[in-house]
């Protein structure tokens, strides 16, 4: 991996703190709900970043808020561009983050498995 990877590392970490901000300073989208950043991949091109979003609320909320951001991409694009001045900025492509529901799930499936062993 060499120092390639501590720099996408060092970016992703970058453009995740300039996201977290902007999603709660800029945007005045309804659809957009309570929402963490909680994770950047970019391309080591820096052609695209994947965004990682937890949406606090239903699976409908979630769903409008993931179109509220994708909507946005355009002031959140242009937020890091200022903030970074990165040789490329990104195109922004969000997905739901659901490490935390599928973390649930496997508790009770856990706990399940313990109860009936019993």
């Amino acid at each position: 991996m060499g120092s390639g990877g501590a720099r996408m590392r060092r970016v992703d970490e970058a453009v995740r703190e300039v996201l977290g901000a902007a999603v709660t300073q800029d945007l005045k989208d309804p659809r957009v709900g309570f929402v963490t950043v909680t994770e950047v991949r970019t391309s080591p091109d820096l052609r695209q970043a994947r965004v990682f979003v937890s949406v606090f609320g239903t699976a409908e909320e979630q769903a409008a808020t993931l179109e509220g951001l994708s909507s946005a991409h355009g002031i959140l694009q242009a937020r890091i561009a200022r903030e970074l001045r990165m040789k490329r900025t990104p195109a922004l492509e969000f997905a739901l983050d659901d490490t935390a529901e599928k973390a649930a799930r496997l508790e009770a499936i856990i706990e399940d498995v313990t109860e009936d062993a019993d």
